[in-house]
């Protein structure tokens, strides 16, 4: 949050319409008290009409400052100092400088600490000076009333500016979480969409470059087992580009496309099979019937799923593959072993990006991931996911 934002957001703010109805019933009371007092203070007067006239001028005109004072801030402070500094002068301004510190305040909620200091500032000298020219002009008021003014005027102003200054700070501050929030919202999407991007190009180039290069091994001994692995390649490449799509669409709008990147939950797993199979991977699934999981917790199963199959293609194909799921109420576990040959160096903290966004999205649902060769030999990817169903639908995701 910039400082011409949050001075945009302060003006909007202060033009509500029903602020300016309160201010124009504040002006009204204030230009009604002013001409009884000065009718009161003036009546014994010689001359008395033309002092209430002025008098009565000035209460309309300071007034009409209070009653703009929202519109505009900055011309409603001025012109309420100068015919306040007028006025006392003269000798015909009955309240320490009232108006001044009302249309004081919007100047100091909008405009930034270091400005409405300085605004502070000049309305304190302005207003001294003013008294007491008007004491030394008009001495029959006398020192104590004079120095009574004085104080008022600033316990006054100086009491409009701190609070304006407390309220802007908190709307500063309040203005800033929000800021931030939003932007965490962004970020955290878009870390969401990264994760998914990975996980469509890893699966899908997985795949591809696995019967690229069975089609280039087989291609004049046996044409026609070549065909099917470009077949293969044609179908994975064609669903790897249309998620992409859809990935890359969400990411130039503004608006929250987030149900366009669901991708099959725990139904889809069974297309995931079909998938490894061509690729040389033997996958016997067990899937219990828990198609009431929420969503977010299926995209999680799904993507889980897809990386450690993706794994299992790329680094120990041909070889069987035993992925299963057991659901109770409050928790979910996924476990995936191979056959295939030993992998020392895809262990959890390897770093890589797949082991990385599986162990992201466990810590989401507060649960725990573990991947290593197995002592018998291959390799075992098991996560646990805890959920509570009430409250499932608020993790992971955020949807």
């Amino acid at each position: 949050m910039d400082e011409s934002g949050f001075e945009s957001l302060q003006m909007r703010r202060l033009g509500r319409g029903h602020l300016r109805v309160l201010d124009g019933v504040v002006a009204a009371v204030l230009a009604l008290a002013g001409v009884m007092v000065a009718g009161n203070m003036l009546k014994d007067r010689p001359g008395f009409t033309l002092p209430f006239l002025t008098s009565c001028g000035a209460a309309v005109l300071l007034a009409a400052a209070v009653a703009m004072r929202r519109r505009y801030p900055q011309r409603a402070l001025q012109g309420a100092m100068v015919v306040s500094g007028i006025a006392a002068v003269s000798g015909v301004l009955w309240d320490p400088f009232l108006a001044a510190a009302l249309t004081l305040y919007p100047v100091t909620v909008v405009s930034p600490a270091r400005r409405s200091a300085g605004a502070l500032g000049w309305c304190l000298a302005a207003a001294t000076a003013a008294i007491w020219i008007g004491q030394i002009i008009h001495p029959r008021f006398g020192l104590v009333p004079a120095v009574g003014w004085t104080a008022a005027a600033w316990v006054l102003l100086t009491g409009a500016w701190l609070i304006g200054h407390l309220i802007r700070g908190r709307r500063w501050d309040t203005a800033c979480l929000e800021a931030q929030r939003l932007r965490q919202l962004v970020i955290d999407e878009r870390l969401r969409i990264a994760r998914e991007l990975h996980d469509v190009v890893t699966h899908g180039m997985g795949l591809i470059a696995v019967k690229a290069g069975v089609a280039n091994h087989i291609a004049e001994a046996r044409p026609d087992e070549a065909r099917d692995a470009l077949r293969v390649i044609e179908a994975t490449s064609r669903d790897a580009l249309t998620e992409m799509r859809r990935l890359l669409d969400v990411l130039r709008q503004d608006t929250d496309n987030s149900s366009d990147l669901t991708p099959p939950g725990l139904t889809g797993l069974a297309e995931l099979a079909e998938l490894a199979a061509a690729s040389g991977v033997e996958v016997e699934l067990t899937v219990p019937d828990h198609q009431d999981l929420p969503e977010a917790l299926q995209l999680t199963i799904y993507r889980i799923v897809q990386e450690a199959l993706t794994n299992v293609v790329r680094h120990a194909a041909p070889t069987r593959c035993l992925a299963t799921l057991n659901v109770t109420s409050d928790q979910v576990s996924i476990e995936v072993i191979d056959d295939g040959p030993e992998r020392p160096s895809a262990r959890l903290d390897s770093g890589g990006h797949g082991l990385v966004g599986m162990r992201e999205r466990v810590a989401m649902y507060g649960g725990r991931l573990t991947a290593g060769p197995r002592p018998e030999g291959g390799f075992a990817v098991t996560a646990v996911l805890h959920y509570r169903p009430a409250q499932a639908s608020h993790a992971g995701g955020g949807r």
